[in-house]
């Protein structure tokens, strides 16, 4: 009897237990429901979604040639362009004719025979009633048809040459297609000077056509600040999207497309605690990373330092270069004046371009004894690239032209030049066989950014992108530094020494390169855009079983922080004005648990502190910071909180991966 009454005592226990636990439940999801954000947040939508919507108005189907569709700027973002869309009843290859100012300006391409007809429309002038003429043969008679295309004006803040100079007997009628520095448009010029094509979206560092005739550029997003991208877009002058490749570290600077197709990037392995010492290949049709280099493996941070050496940008690589017959990956290091080769399979040094004072002994071995006359060392260069004659071709920006302080050249009587050595690396020598700019002087030096650019044996390219003068005198230091400062972009096209092609901005730009408006193969395909590659999985910082949380509504205190909240889709996007004192955490609620996401607030966020200089007024009224939390490892809802200073905000807000 005992026995039994004590069993039933314990299943009642247990029952009561149950149904308490049960209850907590219910009332816990209750909480929880009352806690649920009801506001979706704010979409962007991304260019490769927004594209396939505008793709639906690009029908052939009951247009003629007569009666053709003809769109102005058919994805938004390339205004100097139009789509011509028309169907003939037999096959036909159509030739388009842009009409410019002379022959060189006019622009013709033939296209292949079909009878549905998509004709990319490149080269027009803004505002302007362009004349556009379309032509074929039929039933052994030519036809055309003409089109005028109205274009809007250029933007207000478009910048346009100040000087140019042509020997057009000597000139094809390619475009120079520039990449801006800080502000500014991805554009092209003709040979008059004239802008011709233009990109609307952010688009820095490189731009250059793929073996498969489409441009490659940065994405218009960044991975983190200051300039440091997402990825690149494969796109045509269009501005329609084929492929877009994300990368965790992102992509800053130059790539190379290798011969099959891959693409050795200059990234960043932020969690390093450097930055801009890293270098990836990625595979090009599954967005894998397949081999990697970090160069603080293969050299001494502390060695070579330049005016601009700092700890966590010790070697600032700005450009990557292969070359196939010594199977060797060719780099630019600006913050220790120096020029590097590295074996592509093992990642080992082979040698170093520059002075090498300030080096360890360790690394002596692998510099060059210079030989000839008039040799001089490179400084804080750019673009390094290996010649088909296996010369190294460098921009020389010049910067100090010394290692030792007190030994410094001043702006005021440095030169920027395109320098070109032959190396022998049996002896180890090194010879200057070909330069340009030093006898331009400092009206033709910039301390940062530029180009250089081989276009034939003896035909070659040198940009000077940012020269910059401080109340009139030349400065060491980059746009931005200095109020009162005069920008200026000096690009040279040289044939056998001489000036053939000359063109002055009153900007600072990054690159420029010289390429056909049409390719040979021009095909405009429609379709949706493949998304290769992941920006990575972001690094939760704290999680935790949270049945409930209480959080404050949004107040005046949280007003002031200025935060807005945005999903782009494949990640989620938290901006805010704070103070470096600030304890910042985001905060993604889903089931009863909590994701914690510190926000760092830092001009640089991966780096070490104490090297972050706030101003007076930044240390008053904070900096703006960017937390992006990827998609990769997230699923479902989130309610997402805002905790600043150990005060739990609910933005009311959700996101739904």
């Amino acid at each position: 009897m005992k026995k039994e009454k004590k069993r039933r005592t314990v299943k009642i226990i247990l029952s009561i237990l149950i149904l308490s636990l049960f209850l907590l439940f219910i009332v816990l999801m209750y909480c929880n429901h009352k806690n649920t954000s009801t506001k979706t947040v704010e979409e962007k939508e991304l260019m490769v979604f927004e594209q396939a919507k505008k793709e639906k108005e690009f029908q052939t189907e009951g247009y003629t040639l007569e009666n053709a569709n003809v769109i102005l700027n058919p994805y938004g973002n390339s205004p100097l362009t139009a789509l011509i869309l028309f169907e003939t009843e037999e096959k036909i290859t159509p030739k388009v004719t842009i009409l410019g100012k002379d022959e060189l300006s006019t622009f013709e391409h033939t296209f292949e025979e079909n009878t549905k007809h998509y004709l990319p429309i490149y080269g027009l002038y803004a505002d302007k009633e362009n004349e556009v003429v379309i032509s074929f043969e039929e039933n052994g008679k030519m036809k055309e048809k003409t089109f005028y295309i109205q274009t809007e004006s250029l933007p207000d803040d478009f910048i346009l040459p100040t000087e140019v100079t042509a020997k057009k007997e000597k000139l094809s009628n390619d475009l120079y297609f520039y990449t801006p520095s800080s502000s500014g448009y991805t554009c092209a010029y003709d040979i008059n000077g004239d802008v011709r094509w233009y990109f609307t979206n952010y688009a820095l560092w490189k731009i250059d056509r793929l073996n498969n005739g489409h441009l490659l550029v940065s994405t218009e997003r960044l991975v983190n600040s200051p300039y440091y991208m997402t990825g690149l877009y494969e796109m045509d002058l269009l501005g329609k999207i084929y492929t877009e490749f994300s990368l965790p570290g992102g992509y800053h600077h130059d790539y190379y497309e290798m011969e099959n197709g891959n693409l050795l990037i200059a990234s960043d392995d932020f969690e390093s605690g450097t930055v801009e010492d890293y270098i990836v290949e990625l595979d090009r049709n599954t967005g894998k990373i397949v081999k990697e280099y970090h160069l603080n493996k293969i050299l001494n941070m502390e060695d070579g330092k330049s005016e601009n050496w700092i700890s966590y940008d010790w070697f600032h690589n700005n450009s990557v270069w292969y070359d196939k017959k010594t199977n060797s990956i060719t780099l630019s290091g600006r913050h220790q004046d120096a020029v590097i080769n590295i074996d592509y399979n093992s990642g080992q040094l082979n040698w170093i371009i520059g002075d090498s004072t300030n080096w360890s002994e360790e690394y002596q071995k692998y510099f060059f004894t210079p030989i000839g006359d008039d040799f001089e060392w490179q400084w804080s260069q750019h673009a390094a690239m290996i010649t088909p004659e296996g010369y190294v071709f460098i921009l020389d920006n010049g910067n100090n032209k010394s290692k030792l302080k007190d030994e410094y050249v001043d702006a005021s009587d440095s030169y920027t030049r395109g320098v070109m050595y032959k190396i022998n690396t049996e002896d180890m020598t090194i010879e200057q066989v070909w330069e340009y700019g030093k006898e331009r002087g400092s009206d033709f030096y910039s301390p940062y950014i530029s180009d250089v650019d081989y276009i034939d044996k003896n035909h070659y390219i040198v940009h000077s992108g940012g020269i910059v003068y401080v109340d009139g005198k030349n400065s060491n230091q980059p746009a931005g530094f200095s109020k009162n400062a005069k920008l200026k972009s000096d690009t040279v096209e040289l044939i056998d020494d001489e000036v053939v092609f000359e063109l002055v901005l009153p900007t600072n730009n990054y690159r420029v390169e010289k390429m056909s408006l049409y390719i040979e193969d021009e095909k405009f395909e429609v379709g949706e855009a493949k998304r290769i590659g992941t920006l990575g999985k972001t690094e939760v910082t704290d999680e935790k079983w949270t049945p409930f949380l209480t959080a404050k509504k949004i107040d005046d205190e949280y007003q002031k922080h200025d935060i807005s909240i945005i999903d782009e889709q494949d990640r989620l996007v938290v901006k805010g004005q704070f103070k470096r004192t600030d304890d910042v955490n985001i905060i993604l609620y889903q089931n009863m648990k909590s994701k914690y996401y510190h926000v760092t607030v830092s001009k640089k966020p991966y780096t070490a502190l104490c090297v972050d200089v706030f101003t007076e007024e930044e240390t008053k009224n904070g900096i703006s910071v960017t937390k992006y939390m990827n998609q990769k490892g997230l699923s479902g809802k989130y309610s997402i909180y805002i905790e600043i200073n150990d005060k739990l905000y609910n933005t009311q807000q959700f996101i739904e991966f």
